[in-house]
């Protein structure tokens, strides 16, 4: 698998167009539980359904963006963060330890 790097606000309007599911993870550059989380993440996403597409999300970089992403999709800004999106809505929003790529699956497969 592999992460598409959000760097333009127009990404989120596809995101929100696209049918099926899309995975946001939002990661702050600075800080160590940003970075345990993804790491976390990334050894154990195989379990998640291939045709996922998956958005990483350098909020140090792109504020902006993650401003959007929680204005759009009805989210609290937290960092880490990673937000499911079933055609067009989020299904599911999770961060620090929460996030989890099993309950992705899970969730994804239900």
């Amino acid at each position: 698998m592999e992460w598409k790097k959000l760097t333009d606000i127009a990404q989120i309007a596809e995101i929100k167009q696209q049918a099926g599911y899309s995975l946001i993870f939002k990661h702050s550059t600075r800080c160590s539980v940003s970075m345990m989380a993804k790491r976390k993440f990334e050894m154990d996403w195989e379990v998640i359904p291939a045709a996922t597409n998956l958005y990483f999300l350098d909020l140090i970089s792109y504020r902006d963006i993650s401003v959007q992403i929680a204005e759009i999709f009805e989210v609290h800004h937290e960092s880490p963060q990673i937000l499911v999106i079933k055609d067009g809505e989020c299904i599911l929003d999770a961060s620090h330890g929460d996030i989890s790529a099993e309950e992705v699956a899970e969730t994804i497969n239900n």
